[in-house]
């Protein structure tokens, strides 16, 4: 629990930092109705004042910048996600604090009622997106935090009793959680990513099973069987306590559970079965998101959603901005923007969007030194060409030259994202798919995936113009 009247320390002031301060200024003060009594910002080593912060300042906020040493003593320190646990930033701000959290831990504190909670390496963000949308379809009053762009602590002051939070959470954020008791939660996968962050596989999958710890037999955790990382953890996860929806494209044959049946996908719980919709009804393609509509469907139904107003809803919801997103089609080639997929798994599932041999496939960009070679081998058996660009550009045409070869596979290599489209345009044929999901990160070149993304559509747009 967080005390009745605390002063307060936060790391970073990026986005998450900030937003945690602006939710402290109308409750800082030192009167009987103000709980925060003081709030100190260590915006990190690198960190110079702004505009932003020059304006915080003048509103009672204190802040020390350039340096990963914090000084003084706090009772609760909240962490931006980008500083790891295991960093001497944080290590410091841990001796210098009673408590120290990530900031959904922060907000659950705050605000604990009516939490639905996604987490996986993929498919989060359109699994939380499509869960806040089903509960709308609805009628319930609900509003979509987190790892998804809206920082949930900005949410609880104007918070209203009956809304839920569909919240995103990454490894990053549950790794620090102690309280945090979703009603529902949802692990979608687990697969090696964000090692530099939490220095190993390991520790990265403990921090997804968190989101699990303080769950008990009124709550629901829906999980996908079907992925290995998952499944080699399900008697870890049986053994927190709470019901268990299995989720597999085959009926597990469990009282909960959500699966394919006959093309339709189907829930049950407490035994009872529920038909909804057929796959080929969504508008989201690829085996990967029917597994992330039966997991929102799952939850939606669980917390009182009718089984009508979920048929609605997942035949109404369309394909997330940078997720499989279809761009344009010039002369018969269909451009596809998948720039958020920054790490091998998420172009798997991406390419199963897709007939296989179709796709002239764009991957590249900063390197997350990833193995690459089980990758290749599977990439291979899906596309017609593959156009290396990027700082990774070496790593992915090292990794793909053997493969590829075997397969028949057109490998192709470019600088930078712009010359990889015209690279993919000279090869692509009529009906076939240019898909941009890189496997890397976009810092080489951009500010994030979604940067990349714009500028892929921006260029796609140039090439439409012209044709």
């Amino acid at each position: 629990m967080l005390p009745e009247h605390f002063s307060l320390l936060v790391l970073g002031q990026g986005k998450t930092g900030l937003d945690v301060v602006r939710w402290a200024l109308p409750h800082l003060g030192s009167g009987d109705n103000c709980r925060v009594s003081s709030v100190t910002v260590y915006g990190g080593g690198q960190s110079r004042p702004n505009d932003e912060t020059r304006a915080l300042e003048e509103q009672g906020v204190s802040f020390v910048f350039g340096t990963e040493t914090v000084e003084g003593s706090y009772d609760v320190c909240v962490a931006s996600p980008g500083i790891s646990e295991f960093s001497d930033f944080f290590a410091s701000a841990r001796a210098a604090s009673d408590q120290i959290m990530g900031e959904p831990e922060f907000a659950y504190r705050l605000s604990p009622e009516r939490w639905c909670a996604v987490t996986g390496t993929n498919g989060k963000t359109t699994t939380t997106s499509l869960l806040n949308h089903l509960l709308l379809a609805g009628g319930l009053d609900a509003s979509a935090v987190g790892n998804i762009g809206t920082v949930a602590t900005s949410r609880v002051n104007d918070r209203r009793d009956d809304e839920w939070f569909c919240a995103e959470l990454s490894s990053y954020q549950l790794a620090t959680t102690e309280e945090l008791h979703p009603h529902v939660g949802i692990l979608l996968n687990i697969t090696p990513d964000h090692l530099k962050w939490h220095r190993s596989h390991e520790n990265y999958a403990q921090a997804k099973l968190r989101l699990f710890r303080n769950m008990g037999a009124g709550d629901l955790a829906i999980v996908d069987a079907d992925d290995e990382g998952v499944a080699e953890r399900m008697d870890a996860i049986r053994a927190f306590g709470m019901r268990l929806c299995v989720l597999s494209v085959e009926d597990p044959r469990t009282d909960d559970a959500a699966f394919v049946a006959e093309g339709k996908l189907c829930v049950r719980l407490a035994g009872e079965k529920i038909t909804l919709v057929g796959t080929d009804e969504l508008l989201i393609p690829g085996a990967h998101n029917v597994a992330n509509a039966l997991a929102a469907s799952a939850a939606a139904l669980f917390v009182g959603v009718s089984a009508d107003a979920v048929r609605h809803g997942l035949r109404s919801f369309s394909p997330l901005e940078h997720r499989i997103e279809p761009v344009a089609k010039i002369d018969g080639i269909a451009y596809v923007n998948d720039s958020k997929a920054t790490n091998t798994d998420a172009v798997l599932k991406a390419l199963t969007a897709f007939p296989a041999g179709n796709v002239v496939l764009l991957l590249g960009g900063a390197d997350k030194g990833t193995a690459l070679e089980d990758f290749a081998a599977e990439v291979v058996r899906h596309v017609r060409a593959v156009v290396c660009f990027g700082d990774a550009r070496s790593r992915f045409l090292e990794a793909f030259s053997e493969p590829a070869a075997g397969e028949g596979v057109e490998i192709a290599a470019a600088d930078h994202l712009a010359d990889a489209l015209d690279v993919a345009r000279s090869i692509a044929r009529a009906g076939e798919v240019v898909l941009l999901s890189p496997a890397c990160a976009s810092f080489d070149e951009f500010s994030g995936f979604e940067e990349r993304g714009e500028r892929f559509k921006e260029l796609v747009g140039q090439i439409a113009a012209r044709a």
